[in-house]
């Protein structure tokens, strides 16, 4: 079975199978493809050393995905999280090294086995992570935030490591590092982070504008650039990881960065497909009788000390009980660096296979794991709720400000002030309407405070932060937010208050919004449609207007081209 279509019919047939009957079973997709992945290993369908769908396509997977985040990642938000998302980052990365190591040599590993292990056991899965957030839809939510800034912040860690240990001998093959390793090193990094600002800011922007009239050629352009800046940093010494993320940072500030997201992702989810089931064939069955002790060590710290290290770290930031445990068990895995690492310490004779098979299903456990904890986390938090207030301290985070001085009757609560919500936030401010603001989005909330507009920094699916809102005195509530699962579970808490309000909610498919409507929603919008409603009521009120309609390209390529919020 050498034959690449045999190999793919094989991989994809399976995945599609066991895919139906997870689904079915309301289990992350992803846990299919580690299983397919763990039955070819153990059948041997087909010869995994010379398989070419598994050496080189999974790669393209995590490239798609690491772009397609760079895209949606506003380094503003980024920023303001700074100090808890890097602190975070290097405390959890050194604690469990050193508890990796510990564990390692408990079970008899030597000394530089042992640090390889600790090492591995330090890291979180990127790709699963964002997997998990992009099927639940909350890679924009405050916790998605926080889990995508650590997680890259390790991933960036683990290249500075991975680079220790594989970076090539030369620069371009001047010989320079031989001589100067630090300091061709940083140089390295000024270039690659120098051309990512200076390529953003002047090439990119006049070649999207020009390509942009043919969606095909854009699309064509968007994937070139991916892989030409993947083989810039690949050239440099760095990882194809690093390489898509920065192509995609790229392409953030791009107008056309949504039609290029939505031609991509059938893309990416292809290829990850393949990188899963890659990961699941990483499983040396041989060794298990001889490591399974560590394995059981190692999956039981990742699911439940990093996330008491993450708790911790958060909790005496000031975040919500609700954000903390979100977060937390969002990176309750080991990561596919981490096989990367033992990998290289495997061809370079620094580990044995015994080493990589306690690593791989360590991975493979633990993802299946924080899978299903994140996939029902909903319920998991009701349980566990009383324990991680534990956690919390009496300092809240700056941005989570005092609501007492709010005046909460008779008002509006807008969820979600981007978009949609800053038309609202608009207009309820100039008919003097009183209202309160729920936005997860640290750089909204600073410029709603400046405009002296009440707001709550936080997520609509944390329980504490609906308290703060003082729904039972609202008039109305209008969520701009297109999660399903937020929506529905803010509908549940107005029935369980027995609040008779209207309930305004966007769906963003038909489909959604007759399940809302279902479910107890008064009025629910889809952007499609309304849309068209009011292109018809322009029409009915300026059909013969041609002024209007003259003043009309002034007015909205100013709309079009404002980032900040609608009152600045």
């Amino acid at each position: 079975m050498d034959n690449i279509f045999v190999q793919l019919a094989a991989i994809l047939g399976s995945s599609s199978i066991l895919g139906y009957i997870t689904h079915k079973l309301k289990l992350p997709i992803l846990i299919a493809y580690l299983l397919v992945g763990l039955v070819i290993a153990t059948v041997t369908i087909f010869n995994l050393k010379d398989s070419e769908v598994l050496r080189f396509l999974p790669e393209i997977g995590i490239a798609f995905v690491l772009f397609l985040v760079g895209m949606e990642l506003d380094l503003r938000e980024i920023k303001k999280f700074g100090r808890p998302i890097i602190i975070a980052s290097i405390l959890q990365i050194l604690i469990s090294s050193f508890a990796g190591f510990a564990i390692a040599g408990a079970f008899g590993f030597g000394m530089i086995e042992s640090i390889y292990l600790g090492v591995g056991l330090s890291f979180s899965s990127t790709i699963v992570v964002i997997k998990l957030l992009l099927e639940k839809n909350d890679l924009t939510s405050l916790y998605g935030k926080l889990s995508v800034g650590i997680l890259l912040m390790e991933d960036l860690i683990a290249v500075l490591i991975l680079l220790g240990l594989t970076v090539s001998p030369s620069f371009f093959n001047f010989g320079f590092q031989q001589t100067f390793p630090i300091v061709s090193f940083v140089f390295k990094v000024f270039i690659l982070f120098a051309a990512t600002v200076l390529i953003n800011r002047y090439v990119l922007p006049k070649i999207f504008d020009e390509v942009s009239e043919s969606v095909e050629l854009l699309f064509l352009s968007a994937i070139a650039w991916c892989f030409v800046y993947v083989a810039f940093a690949l050239a440099l010494g760095f990882s194809v990881v690093i390489g898509a993320f920065l192509a995609g940072i790229g392409l953030a500030s791009s107008p056309y960065h949504y039609q290029i997201q939505g031609k991509v992702k059938p893309l990416r989810d292809f290829f990850l497909t393949l990188f899963f089931v890659y990961l699941g064939t990483q499983v040396n069955f041989s060794d298990l009788k001889n490591v399974y002790p560590a394995i059981i060590a190692f999956t039981l710290y990742a699911v439940v000390a990093k996330p008491i290290i993450f708790l911790l770290v958060l909790g005496s930031f000031g975040f919500r009980k609700h954000t903390m445990f979100q977060t937390a068990i969002n990176l309750s895995n080991i990561s596919e660096f981490s096989l990367i690492v033992l990998l290289v310490g495997l061809q370079m004779g620094f580990v044995s296979s015994s080493s990589l098979t306690v690593i791989a299903v360590s991975l493979i456990l633990s993802t299946i794991i924080s899978s299903l904890l994140i996939s029902k986390s909903v319920a998991v938090y009701k349980y566990m709720k009383s324990l991680i207030s534990f956690f919390e301290r009496r300092t809240p985070h700056k941005l989570v400000q005092d609501t007492s001085n709010y005046d909460l009757k008779d008002h509006v609560v807008i969820i979600g002030s981007q978009h949609v919500g800053e038309s609202l936030v608009k207009y309820f401010q100039k008919e003097s309407i009183q209202m309160v603001v729920l936005d997860f989005n640290p750089y909204q909330v600073e410029r709603l405070l400046l405009g002296k507009i009440p707001v709550v920094f936080g997520d609509m699916g944390d329980p504490e932060v609906l308290e703060i809102l003082n729904l039972s005195e609202a008039k109305m509530i209008i969520s701009t937010v297109p999660n399903l699962a937020d929506n529905k579970l803010l509908i549940e808490e107005i029935k369980d208050r027995s609040l008779n309000i209207p309930l305004i909610i966007r769906a963003d498919t038909i489909k959604e919004a007759k399940e809302l409507y279902k479910f107890g929603a008064t009025f629910v919008f889809v952007p499609d449609l309304v849309s068209g409603d009011f292109l018809v009521e322009m029409l009915k009120n300026h059909l013969e207007d041609r002024g209007y309609f003259k003043e009309r390209p002034k007015v909205e390529m100013e709309k079009l081209s404002r980032k900040n919020l609608a009152w600045e």
